[in-house]
């Protein structure tokens, strides 16, 4: 591997390393669904970061950050989206009385539609403007110039969406396996009500953000 590719590994690392708006969505999903809500997040967020490659690659990207009302918009789109998602965790931690057959067991990630979760997971990438800077800013300097400009950057692309998968489906994995130990209905309704707080907090923090 030459020294290019090796810097945009480690680029893509400190990147899929940095919590964000999807790693707090696949972590509330793997807490209330279990491992297999959260690996269908990722897959969801993979699914978002291949589309966010093919865009760039094509030129759709750059456009996109080129019109300040659109980026404007996207933005609070994805402020919105995370906001949503808050309340929702923050009304299921206030208005449902904890009861012992309302705690997750072993089999509730089966529960939570994965359908549900992978569709969380590409709506959640999709509207994170970051990506679309990440990638319209980082890929393009990894990419030759000529005719191969375009193969590279989709391969790039899907290089960072598998590191992105890979990592996600480990946090999912961990979290619920944690989670175990976490199905009292107490310590759920905190789960819930901390959840919902930290993706509002995101959501903030997305539509204040400048560029």
């Amino acid at each position: 591997m030459d020294t290019a590719f090796l810097t945009f590994l480690g680029i893509s690392v400190l990147v899929v390393a940095s919590p964000g708006p999807d790693t707090a969505l696949t972590v509330r999903n793997a807490l209330v669904g279990g491992r297999r809500a959260g690996i269908f997040t990722a897959l969801g967020v993979l699914v978002g970061q291949v589309v966010w490659a093919m865009a760039t690659s094509v030129g759709l990207v750059a456009l996109l950050l080129a019109s300040e009302p659109v980026f404007q918009a996207l933005k609070l789109v994805g402020a919105a989206y995370l906001i949503f998602l808050g309340i929702q965790s923050l009304r299921s931690a206030c208005l449902h009385a904890p009861r012992p057959s309302a705690v997750p067991t072993a089999s509730r990630g089966t529960k939570f539609s994965r359908l549900r979760a992978f569709r969380q997971g590409v709506i959640n990438d999709l509207a994170n403007p970051k990506m679309a800077v990440f990638f319209a800013s980082v890929l393009p300097q990894f990419a030759p110039e000529g005719r191969g400009m375009l193969s590279a950057l989709v391969a790039l692309g899907l290089v960072f969406a598998a590191l992105t998968f890979v990592w996600l489906a480990l946090y999912a994995a961990v979290v619920a396996r944690a989670g175990v130990f976490l199905r009292g209905p107490r310590v759920r309704r905190a789960i819930d009500g901390t959840a919902g707080a930290a993706l509002i907090g995101l959501g903030i923090k997305v539509a204040v953000e400048e560029r």
